[in-house]
């Protein structure tokens, strides 16, 4: 058994507010014994002097494209992005690209990250995945933008889905984004996923998507025209809009599957009565750092906090981030929005990615019986919130 105390414990077990010199007693194998508040914390053998949490969950990651660090230029817009990205994808061996998912994957572990929602287009990562001490759920990513695209892509993402079944792996196929699908691969991919009970989808990821679709116009329509492939119909409504539309006609049915939006930059508050009228599960998660880095927007949080759509955070890859480090994700979105509460803001990085898994009976907060793992962020101001200083490492 071992016993672990912070200046700051943050249980997340119905509330968000941390215990003051509080203290956890978890058993070797991490399962929580009890919680309560220390008297003395001089005579702690482990304490904090900081922050202790359950372990974070990534709700947004593409781990297989770890290889891509630090080779893509900064602020060229979503169009800009997807020409680096063709450009840039499989130009290294794969024995590096095995590498760099097996070492950002234990430094996402050894930083605290108990789960991750996350994103592949191959088999790259799967047999690392299969025994790694990580939980991963693998959204199996399609694309293609002709109709005749449709049966062959569906065809191949199945047979992936059984490769990745085959490893242990929880996972199925997904629809990537609006820009990069024809409409009957929307539907098909999603109402594959919607099998599985998740779906995971590039939302409204950016002003150039908004301006495909309701208009007909902007750089991303452009790109896509002088390649010669085909484009989504221009509807006057958002891309937003047009998703809903698609899974409608692929699931007649309520839609009660958990759903992530990834991204939503766009968002709107109709859009948001949208998601809650249509979804019964929604999940929004926000990748701050990538969005900044790509085109330095933001998500629009305080439309999505009065929303109540639960709020997931994610790092998405190192294609369009410098770090896969949900703390500094997290002091992105504490400077951004200062009006957010630190509490509030770690129940997004580990209550709400549980609960989009549907692992919340194990990770996403301490309680006696689950196993959430253990995390201390140190480097806190003196006021208990983080700084650019503040960083995470895994105690349990």
């Amino acid at each position: 058994m071992k016993r672990i105390a912070a200046r700051y414990l943050y249980t997340l077990d119905g509330t968000l507010s941390p215990i003051h010199n509080g203290y956890v007693e978890v058993s070797d194998d991490g399962e929580i014994l009890s919680v309560g508040e220390v008297k003395d914390p001089s005579k702690e053998k482990v304490f904090v002097d900081g922050a202790l949490t359950p372990g974070f969950v990534n709700a947004h990651c593409h781990v297989e494209l770890s290889y891509m660090k630090g080779l893509f230029r900064k602020g060229t817009g979503m169009t800009g992005f997807i020409d680096q990205i063709n450009a840039l994808r499989d130009t290294k061996p794969l024995q590096e690209k095995i590498d760099d998912i097996r070492h950002w994957m234990d430094t996402m572990y050894s930083r605290g990250v108990q789960a991750m929602a996350d994103i592949s287009n191959c088999d790259d990562s799967f047999a690392i995945k299969q025994t790694h001490p990580m939980y991963t759920r693998t959204f199996l990513e399609v694309f293609g933008s002709e109709k005749d695209d449709c049966a062959p892509v569906m065809k191949s993402v199945r047979a992936l889905a059984q490769r990745a079944r085959s490893f242990g792996l929880d996972a199925a196929p997904t629809p990537h984004a609006i820009y990069t699908m024809h409409p009957s691969l929307v539907e098909a991919s999603s109402a594959e996923g919607l099998k599985s009970g998740f779906l995971s989808y590039h939302s409204e990821e950016s002003p150039e998507e908004e301006d495909m679709v309701m208009y007909g116009k902007g750089p991303m329509w452009q790109n896509r025209k002088d390649a010669g492939m085909s484009v989504p119909p221009v509807t006057g409504g958002t891309s937003l809009e047009y998703f809903i539309d698609r899974i409608r006609a692929a699931h007649p049915a309520e839609v009660t599957e958990h759903v992530l939006l990834v991204h939503e930059v766009c968002l709107t508050e109709k859009g948001a009565q949208e998601i809650k009228e249509f979804f019964r599960n929604p999940f929004i998660a926000v990748c701050p750092l990538s969005n900044i880095y790509i085109h330095s927007m933001l998500p629009p949080i305080p439309i999505m906090r009065k929303s109540g759509i639960p709020i997931a955070i994610g790092t998405d890859s190192l294609s369009s981030n410098d770090d896969l480090d949900m703390v500094g994700e997290m002091y992105c979105l504490q400077s951004s929005f200062p009006e957010v509460p630190l509490g509030e803001i770690l129940s997004w990085a580990c209550t709400n990615g549980a609960r989009f898994l549907a692992k919340d009976d194990v990770f996403g907060s301490i309680r006696k019986g689950k196993k959430p793992g253990l995390v201390a962020i140190e480097g806190l101001s003196e006021d208990g919130n983080l700084t650019r200083e503040s960083k995470s490492r895994r105690l349990v």
